[in-house]
Order: structure tokens, then sequence, then C-alpha cells
């Protein structure tokens, strides 16, 4: 009986929860975080802002996966912007591909401190394991969370995506 009810209770919401144009919610929340990681990509580069007190700091980025449904990137437990997001997690990231388009993302700033987490950044980013290991006590990587991305043009098209 609970398990025709859990059968019933899940169709119901794979119903309710499609959003039109046929995708999931959780389906949309997947494409969308897929259309931004592949814009940051295309970018190449990336910055990545951070408060000081009251100061900003930017500085550029490159580091960047999916892992397990989400966007990671990397840095060292030494440097100043590790220390900034520890202090204050909220972030911006803002890209530009060169051709009239960029992203701006506001997000929360995770640290996984998973050896497979790091591993899996490390693998996707080679070039950086001249510098760092999954092991050294300084690899850092976080994900973005609660995350809102906002895509714009030249051409005056915004896009807005949670996830």
């Amino acid at each position: 009986m609970k398990k025709s009810l859990m059968t019933v209770i899940s169709a119901f919401l794979a119903v309710f929860l499609t959003v039109p144009g046929g995708l999931s919610a959780s389906e949309k929340k997947e494409e969308g975080l897929q259309e931004i990681y592949a814009c940051l990509k295309n970018c190449g580069y990336y910055f990545l802002a951070t408060t000081e007190g009251d100061q900003p700091r930017v500085r550029p980025f490159g580091s960047l996966a999916v892992f397990e449904g989400k966007i990671y990137f990397q840095t060292g437990k030494i440097k100043d912007v590790s220390k900034q997001m520890a202090a204050n997690p909220k972030i911006e990231i803002c890209a530009y591909d060169g051709k009239g388009s960029w992203i701006r993302i506001q997000a929360v700033a995770v640290e996984d401190e998973r050896r497979e987490a790091k591993q899996f950044l490390l693998d996707a980013h080679p070039e950086l394991k001249s510098m760092y290991s999954a092991d050294d006590g300084n690899t850092q990587v976080l994900y973005l969370k609660n995350g809102v991305a906002r895509f714009y043009s030249f051409k005056g098209e915004t896009k807005r995506v949670e996830f």
C-alpha cells in the first residue's frame, strides 16, 4: 500500500512540477545550470568579486566545473580571496565574451572539503596540478549556492536564471 501511494504521489508531483515547455522544475534547473556553465566556459575567464570590510575586491578566475549538479571553482586557502569568502560568502561573478554578451552571477560560495570534489576540479583543470593537489591542505573548492544569473547583450536581450 505504501509503495502504491508513493507511486501516485510521485506521479502527481511529476505532473505538478512540470513547467511550460515540457520540462520538470529539476530539468529546467539543470538546463539553466548548463547554460550558465557553457557561457562561463565560452568566456574563458571570469571575474570574481568579494568584499574585505567595506572594500570590494575583484580578480580573474579560470577554474570551473560542474560536479554533482553544482557549479564549482577552486582557489588556495592561503589566498586573501579565501579569507574574504570565509568572512562573507556572498560573491558576484562577471564574464564577457568579447562579442557583446556578458553574464553576471550573484551567489553564496560554499566550501566543499571532500577530497573527491577537489580531485574532480583538479582533473578538469590539469594546469593547476603543478600548484595544487587534493591532499595539500591548501586546495579549496567551493560551489555556488542560491545563485541568480543574469545574461545580458548589447542587443538589449536579457535573461534571468535561478539555480
